[in-house]
């Protein structure tokens, strides 16, 4: 109890600090490359540990992430004071991480509501339907969202088939990523995108084109492979889940996924509503609003679905909590790379600057594609795609305007190249273990990148060929 005490006492103090301190802010043009080694200890954390040692990482992720943001927290203290410090980790936590973590939240708990019962065998033509079917959900519960909802349904129709593994590769790239680039719904990056000032329907009116071009590849590929299978293997299985026929539990679920796509596009369209400031920030009514109603949504979504429908689904509070973790970790570890890509050409980080753009300072869009997506593919595409947007200037007007196909790249790299291993994305290992725990036998981490090889990069190679040139 008395630690307790002493911690808030220590943070009233922080508070009062900031709020008496006239901050200069922090200039990135004097930091080291030293203080993105936290930033790139969380992301390799992520894409390595789970891998190498699953059973620590699961008990201790948590001590994991809170360590690296120690590493960029206490020497802010220390370097630029008590004042300075906090509004800058409160500039973070109040106007990105909190509205992103809300969005998390409501998207999952809506999504998870929704159980699709019943059984319906896994045809060549059935399959790809399903798989269109999610391809266009992902943009509106998120590819999260999209794939909880269909996983289960897809294992079921598949489950008397030998050879299954290949629908649920082709569910990952399409439902778990591709479909996620149209609206800031989708993915995470997009919407992080939307709390920097993009445009709720610029992703949608800017990406289309080269978004149904692969899915489009994609979908046609599957039918025939999936074809191919299923001529080949004669169905030799005995159902374990016979034909049955298809309803939906939860259905309130689909008027509140309405209701919050109605919230973050009214967010995204409304006039500001005044501002305040709190710990030396100044943010917006309309934020705490928009959050506020999503939070009612999603308490809404707990109250009027029924017990049953979330036990179908397995429901448990795991996953957002396991994002909340590793996010505020990020979020506060991205601060100086932000600060010293801000900083441009007279940064430490000059170097990525000179491979995305000309000696004359214009941009090289198929870079900012395949150095976005190459991330993308082993770390989190979130702050991935945070970088390159500040690379880009942060400017979300010029990055939809004249620098829009800059933007696109960047948007692109991070959704589609997500689908190029297991870790590019967070809904795709969660696939990968659903499926396996239906009887899927799944590809190793390099298997499936020999897929992904196969199948993703000539379509990425296309894109920038036909968008990016």
């Amino acid at each position: 109890m008395r630690f307790v005490k002493r911690g808030l006492v220590a943070l009233a103090a922080m508070l009062l600090a900031s709020e008496m301190a006239h901050a200069a802010g922090i200039d990135g043009k004097s930091m080291g490359l030293i203080w993105i080694v936290p930033f790139a200890g969380v992301l390799l954390s992520i894409a390595i540990l789970p891998l190498l040692a699953p059973s620590f990482w699961h008990h201790h992720f948590g001590k994991i992430s809170t360590a690296w943001g120690l590493a960029v927290v206490v020497p802010f203290f220390l370097i630029y004071g008590a004042g300075t410090a906090t509004t800058e980790l409160a500039h973070t936590a109040l106007l990105e991480y909190i509205p992103f973590m809300v969005l998390i939240l409501a998207l999952f708990t809506v999504a998870s509501g929704i159980y699709i019962k019943g059984n319906i065998h896994g045809s060549p033509v059935t399959n790809t339907a399903m798989l269109a079917i999610g391809t266009i959900l992902a943009s509106f519960v998120g590819t999260t969202g999209a794939s909880i909802l269909m996983v289960r349904p897809m294992i079921r129709a598949n489950d008397d088939r030998p050879y299954n593994a290949h629908v649920f590769i082709f569910f990952i790239f399409l439902v778990s990523n591709i479909g996620g680039a149209l609206t800031p719904l989708g993915d995470p990056p997009l919407f992080l995108g939307f709390l920097q000032g993009v445009d709720f329907f610029w992703t949608l009116a800017a990406l289309w084109q080269p978004t149904l071009l692969v899915a489009l590849i994609l979908l046609g590929a599957f039918f025939l492979l999936d074809s191919y299978h299923y001529k080949k293997e004669g169905r030799t299985r005995p159902d374990p889940t016979p034909d049955d026929r298809v309803t939906l539990d939860g259905k309130v679920n689909f008027l509140l996924l309405a209701a919050l796509v109605g919230v973050v596009l009214w967010s995204g369209l409304a006039n500001s509503m005044g501002t305040f400031k709190i710990v030396g920030v100044e943010a917006d009514y309309k934020g705490v609003v928009r959050d506020l109603a999503l939070l009612t949504i999603a308490g809404l979504s707990l109250m009027l679905t029924a017990k049953s429908v979330r036990v179908a689904n397995d429901f448990n509070w795991g996953p957002v909590l396991e994002v909340a973790k590793l996010f505020a970790a990020i979020f506060i570890t991205i601060i100086p790379a932000i600060a010293m890509l801000k900083a441009g050409r007279d940064g430490a980080m000059s170097g990525i600057i000179e491979l995305v753009s000309t000696p004359d300072g214009a941009p090289r869009n198929a870079m900012y594609f395949w150095l976005t997506g190459g991330l993308s593919s082993f770390l989190d595409n979130a702050p991935t795609y945070l970088v390159f947007f500040n690379a880009a200037g942060g400017d979300a007007t010029q990055l939809m305007g004249p620098l829009a196909q800059t933007l696109a790249a960047i948007s692109l790299g991070a959704v589609f190249m997500g689908a190029n291993s297991y870790i590019g994305n967070a809904p795709n290992f969660m696939v990968k273990s659903i499926a396996e725990a239906g009887g899927v036998k799944m590809p190793s981490f390099f298997g499936y990148m020999m897929w992904s090889i196969g199948f993703l990069i000539p379509c990425f190679i296309l894109v920038t060929l036909l968008y990016f040139r």
